[in-house]
């Protein structure tokens, strides 16, 4: 019986998919030091974001033929190394798109409407205060802005269609995308019309410059450099907002804070972090910027279909080395 270590844990639904097939499942926890002992015993594991499959664990485990990453970011695998020694890597890039979507639309709201700095003062100082909290959370429209998204794949083409519901522009960028076509769902009441919109992308510095709103979709490795950093941030539009619901040190934190201090950059929404659990409380305790611990993706519906398009992917896979 082929052994599944479903380290980050897994949907039940997904669970049972797997044991219906004839797969034995385990999702008991192992810490990360104990994994090379532990993950002998298997022939697959899956994780999130939490646990890491790095060159050490492969090479200890011989005996791995699959790891699946459930989520888009495989940045806690190393994915080419696992591939040049015949191990299957998968993830599930489509699965969350429309949840981290909405998210980035949840800070951006948030942040043009001020509610981040409402929600901390009202509890203490809403019946004292009240008319100054009312003068300090004055905001903007978002119908008539510039959406700008850097990395035009799922996640971002999702983004992009919420933006054109709302009656926003937008301009994206991305090195291996030219030209899409978006349809927008209109759902049941209007029929249920597919609208086409065709989109083409411009240069990183297009975005920059034009947008009110930059969101950023992209991969993002410990070490990298920013894809948003002090030099681009003094390039976009004074009093803009930037939102980063992809990866940790996508942006640069530092930069952000001495921007929105400067006056420079308006406002901001971050979903992830250069360190989690966060190790400098800078942005943490800023009012500008809108907060959440990285759960974008963390939708009832997501974590479904994440678990779907994952369990469907380590059946088809051993299937068809069975076959071989």
């Amino acid at each position: 019986m082929i052994r599944i270590l479903a380290n980050d844990g897994m949907e039940e639904s997904a669970k049972a998919t797997l044991e219906a097939a004839g797969f034995e499942v385990v999702t008991t926890k192992v810490d990360q030091d104990k994994l090379v002992d532990e993950l002998k015993n298997f022939d697959a594991i899956t994780v999130r974001s939490a646990t890491k499959v790095r060159k050490d664990l492969i090479d200890a485990c011989p005996n791995l033929k699959l790891i699946g990453r459930g989520g888009v970011g495989m940045d806690n695998i190393d994915v080419e190394y696992a591939r040049s020694k015949g191990i299957r890597v998968v993830n599930t890039p489509a699965a969350s798109s429309v949840s981290v979507a909405e998210m980035v639309f949840a800070h951006i709201f948030t942040i043009a409407r001020n509610l981040q700095y409402s929600n901390r003062v009202m509890p203490e100082n809403g019946m004292s205060e009240f008319k100054n909290i009312k003068k300090v959370s004055e905001g903007v429209e978002l119908k008539g802005k510039t959406l700008g998204i850097i990395g035009f794949g799922r996640i971002g083409q999702e983004t992009a269609k919420i933006a054109f519901g709302l009656g926003m522009d937008v301009v994206a960028f991305d090195p291996y995308v030219e030209e899409v076509e978006l349809y927008l769902h209109l759902g049941a009441t209007a029929g249920n019309q597919r609208i086409k919109i065709p989109l083409r992308t411009v240069s990183k510095e297009e975005v920059i410059a034009k947008a009110d709103f930059i969101s950023l979709h992209v991969p993002f490795t410990e070490g990298d450099t920013p894809i948003i950093g002090a030099a681009e941030m003094q390039k976009m539009k004074a009093g803009s907002g930037i939102i980063n619901c992809a990866r940790g040190g996508a942006v640069d934190e530092h930069a952000l804070a001495d921007s929105i201090n400067a006056g420079h950059i308006r406002y901001a929404g971050l979903d992830v972090f250069a360190k989690e659990p966060p190790v400098d409380d800078t942005v943490l305790k800023m009012e500008k910027i809108s907060l959440s611990a990285h759960v974008g993706g963390s939708t009832a519906e997501a974590q479904s279909n994440i678990g779907s398009e994952l369990a469907e992917k380590i059946i088809d896979f051993f299937q068809n080395e069975n076959q071989k």
